[in-house]
């Protein structure tokens, strides 16, 4: 585990940074992400970041740079001892504003080691969820495995208020958000080692 993230066993909060795949403003996948930062327990803090669509197009050149948008969220990510992920599927793989903010912290540290959970709003988005899955293990990131969670919102009318009030799917986010915090927590984050 990143030494900067939090090891203090005395200090069991945590932040965890959850992005958005989509920019679309009734997205699934954004709802579920601000469902779990309203369902998230005492001693957990979701940073939602909101800005995937003010990230420039990925450009090597830029990297030096210091472009603003890029070092805030590269910062947030940083301090963050987690991050979640909530991905739609677009022709079989991962959206173009998730992957290029991945494309922007493939040469930095931030991402090395750090714990990921993925959300998943369709059972039907499995070649997404393998290219993404992919793409996490190529930057070094810890998926873990039995935090994953999938809810079947495609079609529904439920927005984060709905997702929230709903005693099943709630309990089904919460459930893998807890997985989430006691592996980072108890420090067992190998589930999806590949390096």
């Amino acid at each position: 585990m990143d030494k900067r993230r939090n090891t203090d066993t005395n200090d069991s909060s945590l932040t965890l940074l959850a992005i958005s795949g989509s920019l679309r403003r009734a997205s699934y996948n954004s709802a579920m992400i601000n469902a779990l930062m309203t369902l998230s327990p005492m001693g957990v803090e979701i940073d939602v970041y909101r800005s995937m669509g003010a990230l420039p197009l990925f450009n090597p050149d830029l990297e030096d740079k210091n472009v603003a948008e890029v070092t805030a969220f590269k910062q947030r990510l940083a301090r963050a001892d987690g991050l979640i992920i909530a991905s739609p599927e677009y022709a079989h793989g991962i959206t173009g504003v998730l992957k290029n903010a991945l494309d922007w912290l493939v040469s930095g540290e931030e991402f090395v080691d750090i714990p990921v959970m993925l959300v998943n709003t369709s059972p039907r988005a499995n070649h997404a969820q393998v290219a993404l899955k992919e793409v996490i293990r190529t930057m070094s990131g810890n998926i873990i495995d039995d935090a994953y969670v999938t809810v079947p919102l495609l079609g529904s009318a439920l927005d984060a208020i709905g997702i929230v009030n709903n005693f099943e799917i709630s309990n089904k986010i919460l459930s893998g958000l807890r997985i989430f915090c006691d592996s980072i927590r108890s420090g067992v984050l190998t589930t999806e080692n590949y390096h």
